[in-house]
């Protein structure tokens, strides 16, 4: 399974953006995904899960309450709405399945400026 992540950008603290990530293949829809990220310097970490049918999520503690993930089975793509972006939330975002199956895809760079 090849994935692409798009959406990321440069944003002010305090801002939304979304970030999407499309699968290449349809096993993506009996898997639990999950959005990660990795700032400059420190170790990848998962942040948020959704389970295959989208009906359970789970999110890292830092983004709890902020960010929103979601996915469509249809379109073999994940999403994650990130809202009140804090500059801590700086770091490029990566999907994946949970736990890890496939190789990492580019990335998309989410800059928070203060």
């Amino acid at each position: 399974v090849q994935l692409v992540e798009s959406g990321g950008g440069l944003v002010q603290a305090g801002d939304s953006l979304s970030v999407s990530c499309a699968a290449s293949d349809s096993t993506f829809s009996i898997n639990r995904m999950a959005w990660y990220r990795q700032a400059p310097g420190k170790q990848r970490e998962l942040v948020a899960v959704i389970s295959s049918g989208g009906g359970s999520t789970n999110y890292a503690d830092s983004v709890k309450g902020r960010f929103t993930i979601s996915r469509d089975n249809a379109k073999k793509t994940t999403y994650l709405q990130m809202h009140s972006l804090k500059p801590e939330d700086t770091a490029v975002y990566y999907c994946n399945a949970d736990p890890i199956l496939w190789n990492w895809g580019l990335g998309t760079q989410v800059t928070v400026s203060s």
